[in-house]
């Protein structure tokens, strides 16, 4: 029986993962003609151009792709921070709003791009950016995200002077001062010289 080029291909790539065009030259001579072939029997998904998902499946039907294999093959390395806006909600300083955007801290690209039907947005922060996250992290980078926010900023400032306690304040204090824009870097150092004088324990 006949064995087709884009078969042999279908088999090098695993489920559940993602692959750029690149990275499957070693598997087909025709690796264009291939790749169009499994997409159009819907073996692989086409994210964006050069890059394709090897579906994996469950008892529910077909799995999205992980959004870190996705960035981490999209920009070829893994120093990017990927978080959601929603995570805001869950530091207890009065967010009301729902978020959906999904940002990638990065060193290589600027801009919104579609994989698939998912939206990244990808910021080149010029003061930089942790290598993990952390509650107080996403509290400075709520601060420097607040004016882009569709949220009362007084009011949201106002909560996260009275609830900055429940956090590591020596932690954010010094996130703050290394990653936090003008303004940011303002608000913080105010806060700071109130807990100096008047500290809560």
């Amino acid at each position: 029986m006949h064995t087709y080029s884009f078969e042999n291909l279908n088999e090098q790539m695993q489920p559940g993962r993602v692959y750029r065009r690149d990275m499957l030259l070693d598997f087909s001579k025709a690796v264009d003609r291939d790749l169009n072939a499994l997409v159009k029997k819907g073996c692989v998904l086409k994210l964006a151009g050069g890059l394709y998902y090897k579906p994996a499946k469950s008892d529910f039907g077909i799995l999205p792709p992980k959004d870190f294999d996705l960035v981490r093959c999209f920009l070829r390395d893994n120093d990017f921070l990927l978080y959601s806006w929603h995570y805001y909600n869950s530091l207890g300083v009065g967010l009301t709003q729902l978020y959906n955007r999904v940002v990638v801290l990065n060193y290589k690209r600027i801009g919104i791009f579609k994989f698939g039907n998912k939206e990244f947005e990808f910021r080149r922060p010029n003061h930089g950016f942790p290598s993990e996250l952390t509650r107080e992290y996403l509290l400075v980078d709520l601060v420097n995200n607040l004016n882009e926010l569709a949220e009362d900023v007084s009011l949201v400032a106002q909560k996260i002077k009275n609830n900055l306690h429940q956090f590591d304040t020596k932690k954010v204090f010094l996130i703050a001062k290394k990653y936090g824009k003008v303004r940011t870097k303002h608000f913080f150092e105010e806060l700071e010289k109130l807990y100096v004088s008047s500290p809560v324990n």
